[in-house]
């Protein structure tokens, strides 16, 4: 049975988008592999990592009928990279095997049995569905994924905090030492609902979402969420555990405010950030009625001293941060200008985007 007959662009991009999840070993040997299965002539492929569990269906021509297999997801790729984008390729069935087909070249591939492949279970019932166009939801992962922890024992800092109510969608992402909170209007108005999306699944949304106008649905579970964007079914757990509250973290009663040019800002940050030392990533800014000096120095006695002219009349203020904190946010904010919020020199600073309350960045001060 011809399994698939289209052209390699459009293959690989299909198999591409399912395959983000797969490891190339693993400790289960068939969940390196995608799953295929053909109903008449719709073609479904299938990847989990037994966390996640990432569906699509397309048309790739190939004869009509009934097939279902298991073979090397990463193999299939790198031998498709390897073939022209405009070249016709073809997937034929064979007994334990799979024969991919392209010009004069012939590839046989080992597959497992598709029975052995072992599927998510999904949730028996999942709350209100709602949609946001993707590039909102892809701007807002963008705005807080730096901020979440990498492999924290409090487990539920490695993801980001979804909250739903109202007519809002809010995501949050701490480490526990700076805070970012960012939120957009939804269309219909849903019940609350608040979940924890774990790390590997954030990373793999915005691999996928893309900038154009077409919508992702959004539904949570007890234990689950799953998305439905681009003819994609992606279905993942959620961590579980209580996430802190963010809205103790968010200063409210702050004494100055600078609003700045952010590339300044950044470019400024990048170029003290060189004369940290990889342990120490501190840098010193010094806030005085209108200027704003960054300085840093490392265990070579190096240093770096910028300034930036700004318009502050207020008392000076000196205060320590962690450079790559400020980049990190700087770096993903994309907005012309930026507002900082400060209180003194050993209090949380609140960066904004000048009239736009959907933002938040909140970072803690470090002793320098």
């Amino acid at each position: 049975m011809i399994v698939l007959k289209s052209t390699q662009d459009k293959f690989l991009a299909v198999l591409q988008a399912v395959s983000g999840i797969v490891e190339r070993r693993h400790t289960v040997p068939i969940l390196a592999n995608v799953l295929i299965r053909k109903t008449g002539s719709a073609l479904q492929f299938t990847t989990s990592d037994q966390e996640i569990q990432i569906r699509t269906t397309v048309e790739l021509g190939g004869d009509v009928g009934d097939f279902a297999t298991t073979v090397g997801a990463r193999k299939l790729i790198d031998i498709l990279k390897t073939l022209p984008a405009d070249q016709t390729v073809s997937l034929d069935s064979g007994p334990s095997k799979l024969v991919l087909k392209g010009g004069k070249s012939r590839f046989t591939l080992h597959t497992l049995p598709a029975e052995d492949f072992p599927l998510v279970q999904e949730a028996a019932a999942f709350g209100p569905a709602f949609s946001v166009p993707q590039k909102v939801l892809k701007q807002l992962l963008a705005q807080v994924s730096f901020a979440m922890a990498v492999q924290d024992i409090r487990y539920y800092l490695n993801g980001i905090l979804f909250v739903a109510e109202g007519k809002t969608l809010s995501l949050v992402a701490t480490d526990g030492h700076r805070l970012a909170f960012s939120s957009s209007e939804l269309e219909v108005e849903v019940p609350r609902q608040e979940v924890i999306l774990p790390r590997k699944t954030v990373l793999e949304l915005q691999r996928l979402l893309s900038d154009g106008e077409g919508a992702i649905q959004l539904q949570f579970a007890g234990n689950q969420a799953r998305f439905n964007f681009d003819g994609m079914e992606f279905v993942t757990k959620l961590v579980e555990g209580k996430f802190p509250d963010y809205n103790r973290v968010i200063p409210r009663n702050y004494h100055s405010s600078i609003t700045l040019g952010r590339a300044p800002l950044l470019a400024s940050l990048q170029r003290s950030a060189i004369m940290t030392s990889e342990k120490f990533k501190g840098v010193r800014l010094n806030i005085e009625p209108g200027s704003l000096r960054v300085s840093s120095n490392n265990a070579e006695q190096e240093e770096a001293m910028d300034e930036l002219d700004i318009d502050f009349d207020g008392e000076p203020m000196e205060i320590g941060f962690n450079v790559t904190y400020l980049i990190d946010a700087l770096a993903n904010m994309g907005q012309e200008m930026v507002r900082i919020d400060l209180q003194d020199g050993n209090s949380s600073v609140v960066f904004q985007i000048p009239g736009n309350e959907q933002f938040k960045y909140v970072v803690m001060p470090m002793r320098i």
